[in-house]
């Protein structure tokens, strides 16, 4: 038995804000990795901001195969954990929440979400479930509402994959964000009970009008159990030593 050490960010929300974001983005992979942390993930549209109105969203979208997206990965650590970030991608002309993976400044690739909230119709639903490695470790990506259907975490299941890195956003109107605070992690445990893998969480915190995000920032075990979990409604750094049976 040996152990991949991981984690996930509880960050505040960025609306638009992409200096500030990335700028989170590299103090918090600077924590990580000097506590040799070899996985990192952050929110649901963590880059630019969940935006789901199609103006919006196309004014901030950008096309992963563009000169400006290389840009972006030049203000990536040069170092440290492999990250995974979620962001509003564009390709020709549709749209797509996009959780990125890249290492060292190197894109490595994405996951498209699947599943779309009614308010989501800007977006193109992703296709594909690729995974991905780490020091032995083999994951794959959902995005917040793709958790709360078991035939994606099946599909996940069947690639023999350990972990499942659950990229999230819930900014939600105050009295939403109040009644399901403690029902997100009992959706995310059904999917580990059922597919026997373990899952890190990556949520915003914090607040703006009328709305308020709490988390949950967590890890739950093949069980379902939560394990490790940052306090609700404030930002953070979740470290957890995941066992890996060699």
């Amino acid at each position: 038995m040996s152990t991949v050490r991981i984690a996930a960010a509880q960050a505040p929300e960025f609306l638009n804000n992409l200096p500030a974001a990335l700028q989170f983005l590299r103090k918090t992979s600077d924590q990580a990795n000097a506590q040799n942390v070899h996985l990192l993930a952050f929110p649901e549209g963590f880059l630019q901001g969940y935006i789901p109105q199609e103006k919006q969203v196309r004014e901030v979208a950008i096309d992963l195969g563009s000169p400006r997206f290389l840009e972006l990965l030049e203000q990536f650590p040069v170092s440290g954990p492999i990250l995974v970030v979620g962001m509003i991608e564009k390709e020709d002309e549709k749209l797509f929440n996009t959780s990125i993976v890249v290492k060292n400044q190197e894109f490595v690739g994405k996951y498209r979400k699947h599943y779309l909230l009614p308010s989501e119709a800007a977006f193109t639903k992703g296709l594909d479930v690729p995974t991905f490695e780490v020091q032995g470790l083999k994951f794959s990506i959902n995005i917040c509402y793709d958790l709360n259907f078991a035939p994606l975490a099946e599909q996940v299941a069947r690639q023999n994959v350990d972990l499942i890195v659950c990229c999230a956003n819930n900014m939600l109107k105050h009295e939403t964000a109040e009644k399901y605070k403690s029902l997100h992690n009992s959706v995310r445990g059904l999917r580990c009970q059922e597919t026997g893998l373990w899952l890190i969480s990556s949520d915003v915190t914090g607040k703006r009008e009328g709305y308020l995000a709490l988390g949950p920032t967590a890890v739950l075990n093949p069980k379902g159990e939560v394990v490790s979990q940052l306090p609700l409604g404030q930002v953070g750094l979740l470290v957890f030593d995941l066992p890996k049976v060699l």
